[in-house]
């Protein structure tokens, strides 16, 4: 499922279950737009609170949770988008049978409807603003799930002509009700209920503006398939807060896990200068469908920076076979590489794969698509990428100069963020 499916998914059930519910004569007015677009935005929200939880079954429909946090991040702008016109619009006509599900004073009734706006700007722009210092930015998106509530409110307290018993008015309770379950999962069970394991730094490498960090389980680890991420919570002032990195390891029989983490932003930063070898660790995992295709005839994986970690751990997957078709291309500033490129091509000459290390040139990366397409099919060519959204629109652009099919791209998001 792409954001996309989800977003106009929601909104035509939205629509269809709405329209039932209004004379026929009423569908082509701005009060009708209105009323859908308000009801969407309030469903979207819900979908939004369950992607938030990070179910695992939530994760498989989406093909990885890199998606999911995509797909959240967009329901929450749309949400917004379509909220605005439902605030300047009326969304009631006198041809209509409208009544409150929840009868509020008139006061009350208002302040809930300005509020419940302020509320949805305030969770998509708080989620939006790079600007903010991590730490604050997450106690502050933790309020999403008690502004939710604020919005059920409104739609409770208006008067509509959806009704509890009606098809809008089960497909919205039935969405919020789930959304108000994930937004508490997430709030107060996820610490106490989701896959976690304590782990304690074994050993720590800082380099060029980089970290490598090596965990070993307190008690014992938790099995994860290369390429997977995890959510590293140090139990250190200032770093609890559960913050995802690639895991950079295959999985090993004594259960040590490796993270290799690119200091750039405030709280990746205040990791640099604090984490010591035994400190204590929770990680909650394993997340992440960006698997390595073993039977295609030709593959190319493309790493931009820390976004060579996934392949490093392909690379060290013991049980993984044919490297002799894989080319590695590691897109780097040679300034802050970490791991270097020295290191990650002995890694690739070890298991049989060819490797490309070049700074973020376009024109080498363009020549090594080049060749390699020369050599095979075009399309027969994989190409896995891992790496920042500039560098991915290169490759996008160089695939189809080179003839190589979209579809032959699999990619996981860069960013949460």
């Amino acid at each position: 499922m792409k954001s996309w499916h989800c977003v106009v998914g929601i909104l035509l059930v939205t629509t269809l279950t709405i329209l039932l519910e209004i004379p026929s004569d009423t569908w082509m007015t701005s009060a009708t737009v209105s009323l859908v677009l308000g009801a969407a935005a309030l469903a979207n929200m819900a979908a939004s609170c369950l992607l938030a939880a990070r179910w695992h079954l939530i994760e498989r429909w989406f093909g990885g949770l890199d998606r999911v946090y995509e797909t959240h991040k967009w329901l929450g702008i749309w949400a917004l988008v379509f909220a605005s016109y439902h605030l300047v619009f009326k969304a009631n006509l006198d041809a209509w049978n409208s009544a409150a599900i929840v009868e509020f004073s008139k006061y009350w009734t208002r302040l809930v409807r300005q509020l419940s706006y302020v509320a949805l700007g305030m969770i998509v722009l708080l989620a939006l603003n790079r600007n903010i210092p991590y730490s604050v930015w997450r106690w502050w998106h933790k309020l999403s799930g008690p502004l939710f509530l604020i919005v059920i409110a409104h739609w409770l307290s208006f008067k509509s002509p959806i009704t509890l018993n009606s098809p809008s008015g089960i497909w919205l309770a039935v969405l919020c009700g789930l959304g108000v379950i994930a937004a508490l999962y997430k709030l107060v069970l996820y610490p106490f209920i989701a896959t976690a394991g304590e782990y304690k730094v074994a050993a720590v490498s800082i380099a060029k503006g980089s970290l490598h960090l090596e965990l070993a389980p307190v008690h014992r680890g938790f099995p994860f398939k290369a390429g997977q991420f995890a959510f590293l919570a140090m139990k250190e002032k200032g770093l609890r807060e559960p913050h995802p990195f690639t895991i950079a390891s295959a999985h090993k029989d004594n259960g040590h896990i490796h993270f290799v983490i690119r200091a750039l932003g405030d709280y990746t930063q205040a990791l640099r200068k604090q984490v010591k070898v035994g400190m204590l660790a929770d990680i909650y995992a394993p997340y992440g469908h960006f698997k390595r295709l073993p039977d295609a005839r030709r593959e190319i994986w493309i790493g931009g920076g820390v976004g060579i970690s996934p392949f490093v751990s392909w690379l060290q997957d013991k049980a993984a076979k044919h490297f002799d078709n894989v080319t590695l291309v590691y897109c780097f500033n040679p300034s802050r590489a970490f791991p270097s490129a020295e290191q990650i091509k002995t890694m690739a000459e070890e298991r049989g794969a060819e490797f490309v290390g070049h700074d973020s040139s376009a024109d080498h990366l363009a020549e090594t698509l080049r060749r390699v397409a020369g050599e095979t099919d075009p399309r027969h060519i994989q190409i896995s990428f891992c790496g920042p959204k500039g560098l991915l629109a290169q490759v996008k652009e160089l695939m189809r100069e080179h003839q190589i099919p979209e579809g032959n791209l699999r990619y996981e998001f860069f960013e949460f963020r």
